[in-house]
């Protein structure tokens, strides 16, 4: 779906529209993955200036298509793992501030513009959105995102698939998304952001994810395993913390 222009949404919040600030939006991507095509359309407005860097596996061909000629979207080639593409993509950034999604994530009509004034603040601390799942899975999943929400408010641990926001310069600081972690890197940054004093902030608007695992693997199943995962992550997390 099409988003209003940023530039109009921020000018009728009376906010002068010279104050869109540019930013750098990175993507993993997938092998074979095409649900970036979608969001890209989204992506187009994030203001002049921006870019938007899709960083795929080295061994995996992606075709743009359409979006060949696109300004300000860049290719770039990684070692293979999510937490590698990511920090590939920080690393070629030339933005102030770094976005990073998921390839499956839509926006919903607010992001941008709250986005937008996240930055306009200039705080140095991490921002997340409102996590919302796709109709394409079960039902139930809306428990599920309704979890996810509670305990990034409440314990201060949101996922990757929420669009952590921060400066180029604090996320480098961080040491950026830990590579020796098979997964769960995501979680990972949260607890070296919270190690070093950098505040969570909640962005009132929410970022809307594929619910397809759990219509392919099970509701019940895929939530247990999320389940396990968290917690492990959280010993793991704790334990690098204390150290």
């Amino acid at each position: 779906m099409p988003m209003p222009r940023i530039v109009d949404r921020v000018a009728a919040e009376g906010m002068p529209r010279d104050q869109v600030i540019p930013l750098s939006v990175v993507i993993p991507l997938a092998p074979k993955e095409q649900a970036w095509r979608g969001l890209l359309l989204q992506l187009l407005d994030c203001g002049e200036g921006s870019e938007i860097l899709l960083v795929h596996a080295e061994s995996d061909h992606v075709d743009l298509g359409d979006h060949d000629a696109t300004p300000n979207l860049r290719l770039i080639a990684s070692v293979p793992g999510r937490a590698r593409q990511l920090n590939t993509g920080a690393r070629m950034a030339r933005r102030r501030w770094l976005w990073f999604l998921h390839a499956d994530s839509r926006l919903t009509a607010g992001v941008l513009l709250e986005l937008q004034r996240f930055i306009v603040a200039d705080d140095d601390a991490l921002g997340y959105f409102d996590l919302r799942f796709e109709r394409d899975g079960p039902w139930l999943t809306r428990f599920n995102a309704a979890g996810a929400n509670l305990r990034a408010r409440w314990l201060g641990l949101p996922f990757g698939d929420q669009g952590f926001v921060l400066r180029t310069e604090t996320f480098r600081r961080l040491g950026g998304y830990d590579e020796s972690a098979g997964r769960g890197e995501d979680h990972l940054l949260v607890w070296r952001a919270r190690a070093a004093g950098l505040p969570l902030r909640r962005l009132p608007a929410a970022i809307v994810t594929s619910a397809r695992r759990y219509r392919e693997h099970g509701w019940w199943s895929t939530t247990l395993n999320h389940l396990r995962l968290t917690a492990r992550q959280v010993r793991v997390g704790r334990r690098r913390h204390d150290a």
